[in-house]
C-alpha cells in the first residue's frame, strides 16, 4: 500500500511528463497551424475586396498579376532622377560605406518575387518584382557588430521618405530592392529608379 507522499510523488511525476508531452505536441502544432491559417487566394480573387487584409494573413501563390498600367499610387508620385547622376549609398554601420549606379545594381544577381501591395482601404495589387537581396549586398560590404535595424532613405527634400526593418527581417531575405515590375523597368510614377 502506498502512502499520501507516495501516491503525490506519482501524481506529480506522470502530471509533470504529460505537460511535457501536450507542451511538445502543442508546439509542433503551432507553426503549421499558423502557416494554416493563411488565407489562400484563388487566381482570379477580387482584389478590392483585400484592400483591409494583412498581406501576412495571405497565400497568394496563386494570384494572378495586375498589369501595372492598373497599379494606383498615393500622393506624390514623381521625382526628377538623371540616372547617369543618381546612386545609391550604403553608408552608417558598415565595415566599407560604398556607393552603387544603377548600371551597378541592376547587374546584381537577380531576385524574382510576387509581392501583393495593400494600401489600407484604398487599393490591392499583385505584382513580380524584380531586383536584388539587400542581405546579399550587406553581406559583400560588411556589417559591423551590433546593427539591429537597416535604415532606408528616398529622395531628398519634400518627397524624402525613411522605412526601417530589422536586421533579421533583412538577413531573412525578406528585404529586397526592386528596379521593375511585371517585367518592365520600374516605371517613374512608381519609384523609379529603385
Amino acid at each position: 500500500m502506498i502512502n499520501r507522499r507516495q501516491a503525490l510523488k506519482r501524481f506529480l511525476t506522470i502530471g509533470s511528463g504529460l505537460l511535457c508531452v501536450f507542451s511538445y505536441s502543442t508546439l509542433c502544432f503551432r507553426i503549421p497551424l499558423a502557416w494554416a491559417k493563411r488565407r489562400i487566394l484563388e487566381k482570379t480573387a477580387s482584389l478590392s475586396e483585400l484592400i483591409h487584409a494583412n498581406p501576412k494573413d495571405l497565400d497568394t501563390h496563386k494570384l494572378e498579376t495586375t498589369p501595372i498600367e492598373q497599379f494606383d499610387v498615393m500622393g506624390q508620385t514623381t521625382h526628377p532622377v538623371d540616372i547617369d547622376d543618381w546612386q545609391f549609398e550604403v553608408r552608417g554601420a558598415v565595415i566599407t560605406p560604398t556607393k552603387f549606379s544603377y548600371q551597378d545594381l541592376i547587374q546584381r544577381p537577380v531576385l524574382e518575387r510576387n509581392v501583393l501591395l495593400i494600401c489600407a482601404g484604398f487599393f490591392a495589387y499583385n505584382g513580380l518584382w524584380k531586383g536584388f537581396s539587400v542581405a546579399d549586398l550587406l553581406n559583400e560590404i560588411g556589417l559591423k557588430s551590433g546593427v539591429t535595424h537597416i535604415k532606408f532613405r528616398g529622395p531628398q527634400g519634400i518627397r524624402g521618405k525613411t522605412k526601417k526593418f530589422t536586421i533579421e527581417e533583412v538577413i531573412a531575405n525578406k528585404v529586397f530592392i526592386a528596379y521593375g515590375v511585371n517585367d518592365q523597368v520600374l516605371p517613374e510614377r512608381h519609384g523609379f529608379p529603385m
